[in-house]
């Protein structure tokens, strides 16, 4: 298996249980945080994914099922979904488990930049407007944006503790990717998010 060595990406994938400690301090992940558009080649391996995506909108609070990014109203409407060489995967965070969506590399397709393409991980992040129950228009546009915000922050502070490049995008062909991903009307791509290690030799 290549890139993150995932399992079968026509199944099921049930990540390691997040590790809840270490890291830098938050200040010093503030200090260091930055975009970066160069990755280097070397895949994420799978305890990296599953902290960064625990870290991006996992449920920290098992109690009630909520998460590390806030939620307006508690929608939860922000779906994570995870781009590989292996395929195309939705995050579920109950589960911490990765759900196939497309069983091939579509990396192109959530960016126009280059670097999109070849990032070990592109992240997209997908509102689902029905969960956002009797908002308006204009609110579920507002507050999908900011929660994938949210979402979006959470990895780049991850990221900076991890000593991993990252950089947020909202350049994205959302009708090729939303035709791939097999996404309904009632689901908007909001943004995407390239991570990997930073360029080999850096």
């Amino acid at each position: 298996m290549t890139g993150t060595g995932l399992a079968d990406p026509t199944g099921a994938i049930k990540l390691p249980p997040p590790e809840m400690e270490g890291g830098w301090p938050l200040m010093q992940a503030l200090k260091a945080r930055h975009s970066a558009r160069e990755f280097g080649s070397k895949p994420l391996l799978p305890h990296v994914l599953s902290n960064l995506l625990w870290a991006a909108s996992g449920v920290n609070r098992p109690d009630s099922g909520q998460r590390t990014a806030p939620s307006a109203h508690d929608w939860r409407e922000i779906d994570v979904y995870v781009m590989t060489a292996e395929g195309a995967y939705r995050y579920d965070p109950p589960t911490h488990t990765l759900n196939s969506v497309v069983a091939s590399d579509i990396r192109c397709l959530t960016g126009v930049q280059d670097f999109a393409a070849t990032a070990p991980v592109d992240l997209v992040y997908v509102a689902d407007l029905d969960r956002m129950i009797d908002a308006s228009a204009e609110d579920r546009a507002f507050y999908s944006a900011t929660d994938a915000g949210f979402v979006a922050q959470n990895v780049d502070l991850f990221c900076a503790s991890a000593g991993l490049a990252v950089v947020v995008r909202g350049l994205i062909d959302r009708e090729a990717l939303g035709e791939a991903l097999g996404l309904d009307s009632h689901q908007r791509i909001i943004l995407a998010q390239s991570v990997g290690h930073p360029p080999d030799g850096a």
